[in-house]
């Protein structure tokens, strides 16, 4: 089926009327500036429709053949000026109605660029500081989500003990290339940039999440460059000391969870205020077998 085919409206199991016969999808990008003040880039619906007037997120039916954050995308996209290109996706979350649901789709942006309404759907576009949302006239399903929304405006980083996951992987001889063991691990780690699911020890109100993913390397495996989707970061001595370093040094807007299991340094971890997790979990969401 092609464009078009998700508009219509349907009923969910609990009886409710819902527009988009796939289920819908809305885009929150938000901005946290060099004072820590955050801002949602918010829609305020034209007037001849379902919530005319009322603000909320850019959104709407879900295509047959599209996911939740393309559908979120593209109607942001046709909606208003909005370019998504250097938008980094945080998370989603989505609530299932039995039959319809409806996906939050959250995104950080480097920067408030001017954003306009192009077609009847939106009234007016405007960044809105998360402290101002509040008092806004809110369309009533974001008004019921935004409380929750609000605390997730963060992104979750990923860093992994390699010299530790890698020994828990036990490779055949691969104390022997050490260099060649961590590469294998940089690019099955690619795999968690397509999302990850029941994230845990770190309390996000995310079904998926799309974290930054940082293997910290050391001795012989130092040589291992980055990939697109994995920064490669070599400790120039201790790796727990970098890896300490590296959750003290997060920003506001981080949480850091890591992955490890030696205990010394999941105490020392958590001192620092990160969160952390065992190689275990993480390998049986790569590619290769533990």
């Amino acid at each position: 089926m092609g464009d078009g085919d998700g508009d219509g409206w349907t009923r969910c199991e609990q009886g409710h009327k819902h527009w988009g016969r796939y289920g819908a999808s809305g885009l929150l990008p938000y901005h946290r500036d060099q004072d820590g003040v955050i801002h949602v880039l918010l829609q305020k619906r034209g007037a001849w429709g379902l919530g005319g007037g009322k603000w909320g997120m850019f959104g709407g039916a879900n295509h047959s053949h599209e996911d939740p954050i393309t559908g979120a995308i593209r109607e942001t996209g046709e909606e208003s000026s909005f370019d998504a290109s250097d938008a980094d996706l945080v998370g989603t979350r989505t609530e299932d109605h039995g039959g319809w649901a409806f996906t939050s789709v959250v995104a950080s942006v480097p920067e408030m660029v001017t954003v306009r309404g192009i077609s009847f759907e939106t009234r007016r576009a405007a960044w809105v500081p998360v402290d101002d949302v509040g008092s806004l006239k809110l369309f009533a399903p974001f008004a019921g989500t935004w409380p929750i929304l609000r605390e997730a405006l963060f992104e979750v980083v990923l860093i992994v003990d390699a010299a530790n996951v890698v020994g828990a992987r036990a490779e055949h001889g691969w104390w022997r290339d050490r260099a060649g063991a961590n590469a294998r691990l940089r690019d099955d780690l690619a795999v968690l940039a397509e999302g990850v699911t029941d994230l845990p020890s770190v309390p996000v109100p995310y079904d998926t999440v799309y974290p930054i993913i940082v293997q910290v390397v050391e001795g012989a495996a130092r040589s291992v460059s980055s990939s697109d989707w994995v920064e490669v970061s070599p400790a120039s001595g201790s790796g727990d000391d970098h890896i300490v370093e590296l959750v003290a040094g997060v920003g506001p807007g981080e949480k850091a969870l890591v992955i490890t299991a030696d205990r010394e340094l999941k105490t020392r971890v958590a001192a620092a205020g990160g969160a952390v997790a065992g190689p275990r979990w993480l390998l049986s969401r790569l590619g290769r077998p533990d």
